[in-house]
């Protein structure tokens, strides 16, 4: 593709290519070779610029036209890749961060069970040896009664 631009000072008109195909050689000789160009001086400046407005316009149109789009589809159906590939990370990510909170209530609710479990086990415990310690001494009472019902009736001789 060429880009070919004038300028006008002091009443010529300079025209400049930036060649980026051969196609700029075309543009700057069909532009020399019309009227306007061989007057060295002339009124109205607009009329050069249109007419080469009007031939820069033929050539981009035709290099547009003929222009191969694979690479721009390319590069199209590339980025719209990316972004579904990117569109995809992101759902993992916030399933991710989901799951990660799911965990950590869980994680949070299993320690407060467990300490709860724990304060639990210290009341049963003492509970138990309160029951124990009664049961213990209904036992040692009830052993005493019987042996001093015994020694009384003289069943056990003394």
């Amino acid at each position: 593709m060429t880009i070919t631009y004038s300028c006008i000072a002091n009443g010529r008109a300079i025209l400049a290519d930036l060649a980026l195909t051969g196609g700029s050689y075309q543009v700057s000789d069909i532009f020399l070779r019309n009227p306007l160009m061989s007057q060295e001086h002339f009124s109205p400046s607009n009329a050069v610029a249109a007419d080469f407005q009007q031939v820069l316009g033929k050539y981009m149109l035709k290099y547009n036209k003929n222009q191969d789009d694979s690479s721009i589809s390319t590069l199209r159906s590339q980025i719209t890749d990316v972004k579904i590939i990117m569109t995809q990370n992101i759902d993992k990510i916030l399933e991710s961060e989901e799951k990660l909170n799911i965990f950590t209530d869980r994680t949070d609710d299993l320690q407060t069970t467990a300490k709860d479990f724990q304060k639990t086990k210290k009341i049963l415990k003492r509970i138990w040896w309160k029951h124990f310690k009664k049961i213990i001494i209904i036992t040692v009472a009830i052993l005493l009664s019987i042996i001093i019902i015994l020694l009384s009736t003289n069943i056990i001789p003394t």
